[in-house]
């Protein structure tokens, strides 16, 4: 029986699939997660990137063409990104370009993160301004539980992140959590999966709006706080939060073949 009989059309969790269909759904995956993000207004200011490391190259992810809005994302105008930074179309050519900071960023957390098969960032109304306190989430909300007891502080100024050696502190910071908050920048979240990365921001983007609309407000015991966090923390919950946001945010999933 399917883990999630709501979503009749989606390949349950933890499919297994070939190498190529597993590059191919990766890729669709991270299209569809530039258009969630686009659908909330996020990217506007070309701030921002989702990464899908490249199955079978693994020092290889792939990463919006630089330039694309994220409304207008396709797998075609996806780019592979080496581990030297040289960008290459879906056969090899090299083209196109990459957000710096995007490369910079992402190819040092998913070498240490070889768990790891994306990361998404980018500038959020809510995310970027609590950063600016330099604090965790606190279990404030049913939501925050899933981050209350896996998450991470970057207190470091390098917001343009200009250098891999930025990306690499980064990815220290990170560790094994599934968010990071990035002082002054907002916030970064990986996951086994496109799906759960893509999920487990949007997720975090509704807990911090709790954190600045409620800063003072009264946390949800420890004990409580865990209980909650046995349902929404695992992977599993942050791929189920995507597949709820494609459905309402990008209904025709085809408009990214």
């Amino acid at each position: 029986m399917d883990e999630y009989p709501e979503f009749d059309s989606v390949e349950p969790y933890g499919t297994v699939r070939s190498i190529a269909d597993e590059r191919a759904h990766r890729k669709r995956m991270c299209a569809i997660g530039y258009r969630i993000f686009a659908a909330q207004r996020w990217g506007q200011l070309g701030d921002g990137h989702v990464s899908a490391r490249d199955p079978e190259l693994t020092d290889h992810f792939w990463l919006l063409d630089w330039g694309v809005a994220f409304g207008a994302a396709t797998v075609d105008r996806l780019v592979l990104v080496g581990p030297d930074g040289q960008v290459k179309d879906a056969n090899g050519n090299l083209t196109g370009a990459v957000n710096t900071a995007g490369y910079n960023i992402h190819a040092p957390i998913l070498a240490a993160r070889p768990d790891a098969a994306s990361a998404a960032h980018t500038h959020t109304q809510f995310g970027t301004p609590w950063s600016a306190n330099v604090a965790p989430f606190r279990a404030m909300s049913q939501e925050s539980c899933a981050f209350a007891f896996d998450q991470s502080l970057f207190d470091d100024e390098e917001v343009e992140v200009l250098s891999v050696d930025g990306g690499k502190r980064i990815a220290a910071t990170i560790g094994e959590s599934k968010l990071c908050i990035l002082r002054n920048h907002g916030l970064l979240t990986v996951g086994r999966s496109v799906e759960a990365a893509v999920g487990w921001f949007v997720m975090a983007e509704r807990v911090a709006e709790v954190h600045v609309k409620a800063p003072d407000g009264k946390a949800i015991g420890a004990a409580a706080a865990r209980i909650a966090a046995a349902t929404l923390a695992p992977e599993s919950a942050g791929w189920r939060v995507f597949q709820w946001l494609q459905r309402s945010l990008v209904p025709d999933p085809t408009v990214v073949d």
